[in-house]
């Protein structure tokens, strides 16, 4: 999982290379990743807590699916291909994107598709990416964002604050 081969894309997210995953992180190339915020009928979001076993951001809370864009993939099909990996459902009937951000240093150069979609579980954890699992309401993720939760993953909180914005 550490050294899977990723595109190293441009300022303009055009591949340009390929590398180890470690490598890309060792070096802070530009690279892509996609980011799910996966919701219930009740406007509920589901935040998965990171594994231990991760290399970054161990046991921090995310958004419910996140992952490197795999070489020779596109983000659409990463989103679905994660989703199912990482929670064991299929999205793809509600899967909408919503906006990208720019590879910057706070987002680990990557550049980030972030998606929006609905589904009520039940979910299959996959062991080796999360630990746990729960549903949020906006109210409560306001709040913990706000106050810079320390337990919440930069990327979440920048994903959030411009989810919110929308």
């Amino acid at each position: 999982m550490h050294n899977e081969l990723l595109s190293v894309v441009d300022q303009n997210d055009r591949i340009i290379d390929r590398r180890p995953r470690t490598e890309i992180h060792a070096q802070g190339l530009r690279h892509r990743a996609v980011h799910v915020l996966v919701f219930n009928d009740d406007g509920l979001l589901f935040l998965q807590k990171r594994s231990m076993l991760k290399d970054l951001n161990k046991g921090l809370w995310d958004t419910s699916v996140a992952g490197h864009v795999d070489l020779g993939e596109d983000y659409g099909p990463c989103a679905l291909r994660e989703a199912q990996e990482e929670l064991g459902v299929d999205v793809a009937e509600t899967l909408t994107p919503l906006f990208k951000l720019e590879a910057t240093p706070q987002l680990g150069m990557e550049f980030v598709q972030v998606y929006r979609c609905l589904h009520n579980g039940p979910f299959v954890l996959a062991p080796e990416e999360i630990d746990a699992g729960s549903w949020f309401s906006p109210d409560e993720i306001n709040h913990r964002v706000d106050v810079d939760d320390s337990t919440l993953t930069d990327t979440f909180k920048t994903i959030w604050r411009h989810y919110q914005r929308l």
